[in-house]
């Protein structure tokens, strides 16, 4: 069983790739910068639960990495049963200060890459295969910090519902999973101050785990009945 996760080595998709490792998958894990780390990432997970772990460099920013993906697939002769679109960007500059180029970016990674990449890699994915895509909370509440973010997750889920219909030929699965704050290393760098204020939204009273976010997209993988649904996992965010 083969798996390709794009952003595997951090972060969810890291929570993810040691999820399904611990199934018994092979993984290839694309990483856009630190080339060391995403292999000692990889020899880690492989050496742990004895599987194929394979580190890419594919960039989702970059048009490029869709021809050097599917070339891996097909020199290495992989087919998939799951195809994981984890990696994407955000952009934190203010409304009124937001250029353009930055915006296009946003939507590029989030949005263009993984639709692009799908297509050229369709007839690779095996029959009753799986597409998950991470969509987010933000795409459901308004987010106040990055609006590229927020409407191109928006979009995600959009994407979701509407590929059903196209991967329907295919014997395809799509969903998605939209997680609330989840404890990764970019929400551990965060004052004490904002991390208590989100918790304090939270019913549960604090972020999820990347491991409780990770199993959401196996139980995805394994439920063969899901299909067009967005998991909602905010441990009950806005309750009050």
């Amino acid at each position: 069983m083969n798996a390709l996760i794009t952003g595997g080595t951090k972060g969810i998709g890291r929570a993810v790739a040691d999820c399904l490792a611990q199934s018994g998958w092979d993984l290839i894990l694309t990483y856009s910068a630190d080339a060391a780390v995403a292999e000692q990432t990889s020899a880690e997970i492989s050496q742990k639960y004895g599987v194929k772990v394979f580190a890419l460099k594919a960039d989702v920013s970059d048009e490029n990495s869709i021809e050097i993906i599917y070339k891996h697939l097909i020199d290495n002769n992989l087919k998939l049963d799951v195809l994981i679109f984890n990696a994407g960007l955000t952009l934190r500059s203010s409304f009124e200060e937001t250029k353009m180029n930055d915006w296009q970016k946003v939507f590029f990674a989030n949005v263009h890459f993984p639709v692009f990449l799908l297509q050229k890699i369709v007839n690779l994915i095996v029959e009753n295969g799986s597409v998950i895509f991470t969509g987010s909370l933000m795409g459901i509440e308004p987010h106040a910090t990055s609006l590229a973010y927020g409407v191109t997750k928006i979009a995600t889920h959009g994407l979701v519902k509407n590929l059903v219909k196209f991967l329907a030929p295919y014997k395809i699965r799509v969903n998605g999973v939209a997680p609330g704050f989840v404890d990764t290393e970019w929400q551990k760098n965060k004052p004490a101050e904002i991390r208590k204020n989100i918790e304090n939204k939270i019913s549960l009273q604090r972020f999820c785990l990347p491991e409780e976010v990770a199993q959401v997209y196996k139980m995805l993988i394994e439920n063969g009945y899901f299909n067009g649904e967005i998991i909602v996992i905010d441990g009950g965010y806005s309750f009050k």
